[in-house]
């Protein structure tokens, strides 16, 4: 069988060495003869890669040669992936992707191409990476009512926070570490502003909740606020903070309560220990409670292995589609924001008397080493977000953070 590869980066050589290096594994478990790489489309050329000799810029080569049975999406980026793929669906070759960005935007009209043209489409690897999530979503856990998704999903966010967490580091001094590390872009907007986070998290409330969650309009908060002091005063409370992407129920609603956010997590929590550039995601079922998937969320080995186990499931399953995906949906199915109900954590410059007018009982004021006098902090009971931000402008205080707290 032959495969070819949409994009020669960092995962789409991955995939090709994945391939070449446990061929013989690979065929063993697909009960194939070979399974071989025909083209990679790129318009770069790579003198002196092993794979020079199969690198095309034409991709009419891939979409018309009727060898070609499965086609590997890894350019990344909604524009020309989209096009590429749905001809490649539409010319009846199955399609696996580990661009997050395309699934989040178009996973619905791809899953009905693929299904209309009795092919497969496949994206292990868009969210978690090297972590299985999708199948255990769709297979594992398929007896399940989802009442909550969360986790960690984006690896360089993650390692800032771990280093601010543990060396007290500022967010500034934390980032350009990761810069220098290569954990983090030139530009870490997509990441450290929760964009990348965010396209994860929809596709998985996509598949917990049977309607497509698009981007748009889901609230989204990244960690460029996040600062020491904050680092500190979760810690007197004998917690972390991390961006969290999650997804919940709400109970006699067909909507659901999505977002990324920082969140402060109670210390003995998976999540609370999963640190540096691991990823986490927590499924919550009605059946079986709390389950936690762990791993690197990134890299180059690890993602093309979850992308070379889709190409596997395709090749198996060649002479049918896989039964899961989800519904489109006209309007958002996200819950307001402004509706969402949690603890919080607050810090602020302000009067006390105020607060107390403001909140009454239900806020406990915390404390931490080396606070600033003009500072003041406090766990305040669960209250929607627009009552929460009611009270707080009632103080008319000068608020610095606003945090959720979880019960994970």
């Amino acid at each position: 069988m032959f495969v070819a590869i949409m994009g020669y980066g960092v995962i789409g050589s991955g995939v090709a060495a994945v391939l070449k290096q446990n061929q013989e594994k690979i065929c063993k478990r697909t009960g194939l003869d070979s399974i071989e790489v025909k083209y990679i489309l790129d318009l770069r050329t790579f003198p002196g890669d092993p794979n020079e000799h199969l690198v095309t810029s034409d991709f009419n080569k891939i979409v018309n040669d009727p060898e070609v049975k499965i086609v590997v999406e890894t350019m990344g980026g909604t524009k020309p992936a989209f096009d590429f793929v749905l001809a490649c669906l539409k010319a009846g070759k199955s399609v696996v992707t580990s661009n997050k960005e395309l699934v989040a935007a178009k996973g619905y009209e791809l899953l009905k191409a693929a299904k209309e043209n009795n092919v497969n489409f496949m994206f292990e690897a868009s969210v978690g990476g090297g972590i299985p999530i999708i199948r255990p979503l769709t297979r594992c856990l398929a007896a399940n009512e989802i009442v909550e998704i969360a986790g960690i999903l984006n690896g360089t966010t993650n390692f800032i926070l771990t280093k601010m967490i543990t060396e007290g580091m500022s967010f500034e001094d934390a980032l350009a570490v990761a810069q220098k590390l290569g954990y983090a872009e030139r530009d870490p907007s997509a990441d450290v502003d929760g964009y990348d986070a965010l396209r994860k998290i929809c596709i998985l409330a996509s598949l917990c909740y049977g309607k497509h969650v698009y981007p748009e309009g889901i609230h989204v908060e990244g960690i460029r606020g996040i600062t020491a002091q904050d680092v500190a005063y979760a810690k007197s409370i004998d917690s972390v903070i991390k961006l969290i992407g999650s997804a919940s129920a709400i109970e006699g609603s067909d909507k659901i309560n999505i977002m990324v956010s920082p969140a402060i997590i109670r210390n003995g929590s998976q999540l609370a220990s999963t640190n540096d550039v691991f990823n986490a995601v927590l499924v919550r079922g009605n059946m079986v409670d709390d389950v936690v998937f762990y791993g690197r969320g990134a890299g180059s080995l690890p993602t093309a292995s979850a992308v070379v186990a889709d190409v596997m499931d395709c090749a198996i399953n060649s002479d049918k589609t896989k039964p899961f995906g989800w519904e489109d949906s006209t309007e958002s199915n996200a819950a307001p924001y402004s509706d969402f109900v949690a603890p919080f954590y607050v810090r602020m410059a302000g009067d006390k008397a105020k607060v107390d007018a403001a909140f009454g009982a239900s806020i406990k004021y915390i404390t931490c080493e080396n606070a600033p006098c003009d500072e003041i902090a406090f766990t305040a009971e669960p209250m929607a977000v627009k009552d929460l931000e009611a009270k707080l402008r009632a103080t008319g205080a000068d608020v610095k953070s606003v945090i959720r707290i979880t019960d994970y």
